[in-house]
C-alpha cells in the first residue's frame, strides 16, 4: 500500500493552517450562534435545517478544501445566519408569512387509525410508519392518539395506554 498518497499533504505550514482555520471557523460560529441564538441549529422549521446543513457543509469546505477561503467562508455563514433569523423575525410576526413561507405538518394517523390519503400524498411507506411506532414504544395501534410528519421531516407519534385526548392546542397547525 502506498501510504505516501494517503499523507502526502500532512506537512506542518498544512497542519498549521488546518488548526488556525478550524479555530477560526468555530470560534465564528459560536458567536455568530450567540447573536443570532440557538435556535440557529434547531430543526423547527425547514428553512432552520437546510440552514443547519449549508452551515456544515460551509463549515467542512473552507477548512477542509480552503474553498471558500476561510474568510468568505465565515462571512457566508454569518450571512446565513442572519437571512435564517430574518425568515424566523417574519414567520413569528405574521401569521400569513409562515402560511406562504412554510410547510404544515400533516396527519398520518389519528386514534389508531392510518390515514391513508395524507400517507400516499407524504409518499411515507408503511414500513416506515412502522419503524417510527416502534421507535415510540407502540405496542397497539389503538394506544396511538396521532402520528405527525412534522415541516422538517421527523415524525412525531403521540400515544398513551390509557383514553387520554389530544388537546386542540397540540394539532391545531395540523393538516388532517
Amino acid at each position: 500500500m502506498n501510504w505516501e498518497y494517503f499523507t502526502s499533504d500532512l506537512d506542518v505550514p498544512t497542519l498549521g493552517s488546518v488548526f488556525a482555520g478550524t479555530l477560526l471557523i468555530y470560534v465564528a460560529l459560536i458567536a455568530y450562534t450567540r447573536i443570532f441564538g440557538l435556535k440557529s441549529f434547531s430543526k423547527m422549521t425547514g428553512f432552520d435545517f437546510i440552514n443547519t446543513i449549508a452551515v456544515g457543509n460551509l463549515f467542512a469546505m473552507s477548512i477542509g478544501t480552503g474553498n471558500p477561503k476561510l474568510f468568505m467562508g465565515a462571512i457566508i455563514i454569518g450571512l446565513l445566519y442572519f437571512l435564517n433569523y430574518l425568515i424566523s423575525i417574519v414567520i413569528f410576526k405574521k401569521d400569513t408569512a409562515q402560511q406562504i413561507l412554510d410547510n404544515s405538518p400533516i396527519l398520518l394517523m389519528r386514534d389508531g387509525e392510518l390515514m391513508e390519503e395524507n400517507i400516499k400524498r407524504c409518499k411515507v411507506s408503511k414500513d416506515e410508519l412502522r419503524g417510527k411506532l416502534r421507535e415510540a414504544n407502540v405496542l397497539r395501534l389503538s394506544q396511538v392518539r396521532a402520528v405527525v410528519l412534522e415541516t422538517t421531516g421527523d415524525v412525531s407519534v403521540l400515544h398513551t395506554t390509557d383514553d387520554t385526548e389530544l388537546e386542540d392546542f397540540i394539532m391545531a397547525d395540523v393538516q388532517k
